[in-house]
């Protein structure tokens, strides 16, 4: 019966897709061991004030996120944010539930990467369990070149649209004999579904014109050939969108010779780590764009690349630009355009015109410069929140 789910045939797959991957026990043994099904609470607003869970995080994300709440303070941005730290040497999971409660209450967080330093196994990953418990089900990195930066290729302008929850982060390991070590990649019709049309409907509202499907379907023919096959039957459904695929290996080569050959990319769990990271590092590295991670009821921001940063912290020369973008797409999903286009055209105004670049990115300024500059572009439009309305200076 467990194999059952790979052996579907393409009658029985396509009606399983439009059916909104409605799947009997009978048709699928297992049907998500790792998607936690979660309802939506009323989030918390209060006169046009929104709440936010902040989860500081390990290594940088602490200074980041106290640069965040000064250019928030300044700006009169309308969100107070309920701080929820997570210790990385716990041997349990208490602050995992608390910080999973909050966002539930919430309904949105910004986070730092959270270490988990225990190796028992009964304390899970701190940021695979967040994304399953809340059935964070996609992830979004949008990376676009910065004109003054230099890097090996210009113009790039590519969005990575990654399975969140499950794939290889399952977690699910088991020794099968002493010294056999088996880790399950899990891979189902529903998930791969929904992440297929995450990408086509991105495509389709934001006018890309493609979307490449990266798998390793000629050596998983099982796992990563399902979720082939359901972006394949998913793309028939679009057919103003182009869809081609493509092998990891060689995908990643492309990437390094021709990113530009990319527009949207629907990506499993651990292909979206890997291709988010290489073309990150072409294009500036790390420290410059956000990551988006949504649920049915649920939006958690953060660095795209989810790096800790430990050797830096403290150190005054982490790049803040990525966190404060993740802020910005954190405002524009809370519906605060004016006051995201103002942080987001301030962060341009730094990294493109005026040139302030942390290390990371070739130059030789503190973050606090970077912050600096920030709120001084922000005082040329300061703005206010007074009575509901909000006045312009």
């Amino acid at each position: 019966m467990a194999l059952r789910l790979f052996r579907l045939s393409q009658d029985v797959v396509t009606p399983l897709i439009k059916r909104n991957c409605t799947v009997s026990a009978f048709e699928l043994q297992h049907k998500n061991p790792v998607q936690r099904k979660v309802e939506q609470i009323p989030k918390a607003q209060y006169g046009g004030r929104h709440t936010v869970t902040m989860l500081p995080g390990g290594g940088i994300g602490p200074e980041l996120m106290s640069y965040v709440r000064e250019v928030f303070r300044f700006a009169g941005v309308p969100v107070d944010f309920e701080i929820v730290d997570i210790d990385p040497a716990s041997e349990g999971n208490d602050d995992l539930e608390y910080a999973i409660t909050s966002i539930k209450r919430n309904g949105v967080a910004i986070k730092g990467n959270i270490e988990t330093k225990s190796e028992a196994t009964g304390i899970l990953s701190r940021n695979v369990a967040l994304r399953n418990e809340l059935d964070l089900f996609v992830n979004v990195l949008h990376c676009k070149s910065f004109n003054a930066i230099p890097a090996h290729h210009q113009n790039v302008d590519v969005v990575i649209v990654r399975q969140n929850t499950e794939g290889e982060y399952a977690m699910l390991e088991h020794e099968s004999v002493r010294g056999v070590v088996e880790s399950m990649k899990v891979v189902t019709i529903e998930n791969a579904a929904r992440v297929a049309r995450f990408a086509f409907e991105f495509a389709k509202n934001n006018n890309r014109k493609k979307v490449t499907t990266i798998h390793k379907a000629n050596i998983m023919k099982l796992a990563d050939g399902l979720f082939l096959k359901v972006a394949r039957d998913i793309a028939k459904e679009y057919p103003d969108i182009q869809h081609n695929d493509m092998i990891i290996d060689n995908c990643c080569m492309q990437l390094v010779s021709n990113p530009h050959q990319f527009d949207v990319m629907n990506t499993t769990n651990l292909y979206g780590s890997i291709t988010s990271n290489v073309l990150c590092g072409l294009v500036g590295g790390a420290g410059l764009f956000s990551g988006r991670n949504y649920g049915d009821h649920y939006a958690v921001f953060e660095p795209g690349t989810r790096n800790t940063g430990t050797a830096i912290a403290g150190k005054n020369v982490a790049n803040p630009v990525a966190m404060l973008n993740a802020a910005v797409d954190m405002l524009y999903h809370l519906g605060h355009r004016y006051h995201a286009d103002c942080i987001s055209d301030a962060l341009h105004k730094t990294i493109d015109i005026d040139g302030i670049h942390t290390p990371d990115l070739g130059g030789n300024n503190t973050s606090t410069d970077i912050v600096q500059n920030v709120l001084k572009h922000l005082a040329e439009k300061r703005t206010y929140w007074q009575h509901g309305l909000l006045y312009n200076i």
